[in-house]
């Protein structure tokens, strides 16, 4: 869902910067603030070099003629928390606009806000960490990933058709340039959230602490000793979180060397 310069004007590209400046600097200071950096720096590392692989294949919607790629947002906010999860997909999004040409200059801030403001600060702490803090179970990641997932993507993708508008740049009226977004997002994300779960559910299977947004939010230091505790009974303790951030490396090298080889052709949702 990356943006091009082509569906912005400088106005619109200008305020989109202003907007997700803002929300960065707040994730920035919120993560100094609660020493969130130090402990998750080599998670933030792997993480978002595994969310940069993973962005880079293409799977096909079927019936549409379009493809669609994970965004990542949700995903980083369950292994990391909202505020460094927006911090490491800025990080990402600027090295594939500055680099890869993935999405435009202008676009940048346009870019951050629909795909990591929106998921990591709005439908984390929203809906994400609610639903998960009610207890943490492979069906819950399951249906929360979906939710979050399908929610994140559908506001993004209405910003987009928002700022296209505001900038002048299409003669779509707007009625029909949602139906041209909406509905294809709805798929993407639905895709997305599967294998989010996926990456969760593995991981809440191996070391479940690493899902630090969950931890980090329970209101006592006693409750979340016992949180752990409780969900280490009947796991073995030869996984340790060295190992899980050891095993992403290895996948992101995996994805982006091999699978990425085999990403769809097809023009992604966003492909107007």
């Amino acid at each position: 869902m990356h943006m091009s310069d082509a569906l912005l004007s400088p106005a619109v590209g200008g305020a989109m910067y202003a907007v997700s400046a803002v929300s960065i600097a707040y994730a920035v200071q919120k993560v100094k603030k609660d020493d969130l950096g130090e402990k998750n720096l080599p998670m933030m590392a792997v993480a978002g070099a595994f969310t940069f692989a993973a962005q880079m294949i293409n799977f096909t919607i079927p019936g549409t003629g379009s493809s669609g790629h994970i965004g990542g947002g949700i995903l980083l906010a369950g292994l990391l928390g909202g505020t460094p999860a927006v911090v490491t997909l800025t990080a990402v999004l600027l090295i594939q606009c500055l680099f890869f040409a993935d999405g435009g200059l202008l676009a940048l801030g346009a870019n951050i806000f629909n795909m990591g403001v929106i998921p990591c600060l709005f439908v984390c702490p929203l809906i994400f960490r609610p639903i998960l803090r009610k207890g943490v179970t492979h069906k819950r990641i399951m249906i929360v990933s979906v939710v979050s997932c399908v929610v994140g993507l559908q506001l993004g993708a209405f910003c987009v058709v928002l700022q296209t508008l505001a900038s002048d740049v299409t003669e779509l009226p707007f009625h029909t340039f949602v139906l041209l977004m909406q509905p294809i997002h709805l798929a993407i994300g639905f895709v997305e959230g599967i294998i989010t779960a996926g990456i969760l559910n593995f991981v809440y299977q191996m070391r479940p602490e690493i899902l630090t947004d969950v931890l980090e939010k329970l209101e006592k230091p006693a409750e979340r000793i016992r949180y752990i505790e409780e969900s280490d009974k009947g796991r073995s303790d030869s996984v340790s979180a060295k190992k899980v951030i050891l095993l992403f490396a290895v996948l992101a090298i995996l994805v982006g060397g091999g699978l990425s080889l085999y990403a769809s052709a097809n023009p992604d949702g966003l492909g107007i």
